[in-house]
């Protein structure tokens, strides 16, 4: 079995080698912009002709949320057209798309945990542009399975987990917000579940494409999150927790985006940890 990575040197690409070792039995292929630019129809068709996956991972994406807003043309190139560009080549050339979706796709205003059917409203151009790729690749392929994730964090790339560990090192006190809740996705525990999905017996995998959300159990605030990032790791810092419109960006985030993970847990028979523990495993890496 093939299985070819897009954004290699992303987060969760990285995160998919680092685990890739224990499945002998696929052949993974990793490929960075430098080789496969998802821009490009005609560098996905050459490199797919190469290859010949049975599946592509599609890890690549422009996630500078506040920079999308200034930058909308290039948000749109990744988000929009790459994914369009990934889902016309695997279906010429009969390979399953696994494409890394957003909670931004959602404005934030519900109080429970959404579900794949619950209805998007993106509040940014980053949100809107990963929602329009969703769109294109249901519109072209069929064999296609879209997992929208959140707060993604680990040893690997930028992340918020690195961040608070760097500032840490730098400063006493630090400030962060407390009002906009979510729920921490270790990109190693998405990662080894793309894997299992990849892996799982065909006829459930043909029966069941379509959308589901994939994040740790649990949920928490920002603020939350730091708190434990520093008592992990041993770290005494002056934290404050401060409220969102204290902390003005670019792009509004959504101030409650917990995803329902009930559709992937029952299908794909997948155990999730909660973010608390998922964090300790990684701090092992640091």
């Amino acid at each position: 079995m093939v299985v070819l990575v897009t954004g290699a040197n992303g987060q969760l690409g990285q995160a998919i080698e680092f685990i890739s070792g224990n499945y002998p039995e696929i052949n993974f292929v990793f490929c960075a912009s430098a080789e496969l630019d998802i821009t490009n129809k005609e560098n996905c068709k050459e490199v797919f002709i190469k290859y010949k996956p049975n599946f592509c991972v599609n890890a690549a994406a422009y996630t500078a949320v506040d920079k999308a807003e200034s930058e909308p043309e290039k948000a749109y190139l990744t988000n929009v057209i790459g994914a369009k560009n990934l889902a016309e080549t695997c279906k010429e050339q009969s390979a399953i798309l696994l494409h890394i979706s957003t909670d931004f796709i959602f404005d934030g205003n519900q109080t429970k945990p959404y579900t794949e059917l619950d209805t998007p409203n993106p509040t940014g151009v980053y949100g809107q542009t990963k929602l329009d790729g969703e769109k294109a690749i249901i519109e072209i392929l069929k064999q296609h399975l879209i997992i929208r994730t959140s707060w993604v964090y680990s040893q690997f790339g930028n992340n918020f987990m690195k961040t608070m560990l760097r500032l840490a090192s730098e400063r006493d006190t630090l400030s962060v917000v407390n009002d906009q809740i979510g729920t921490p996705t270790n990109a190693v525990d998405l990662a080894e579940v793309l894997i299992k999905i990849i892996s799982s017996d065909s006829q459930l995998l043909t029966s069941n494409f379509g959308i589901y959300n994939f994040s740790n159990e649990g949920h928490c605030s920002w603020y939350d999150f730091a708190k434990k990032i520093f008592e992990i790791n041993n770290i005494k810092i002056d934290l404050k927790p401060i409220p969102t419109s204290s902390y003005p960006t670019p792009a509004k985030r959504p101030s409650q985006s917990v995803l329902d993970k009930s559709k992937i847990k029952s299908i794909f028979c997948v155990i999730i940890d909660c973010w608390e523990e998922s964090l300790k495993k990684t701090t092992l890496f640091n």
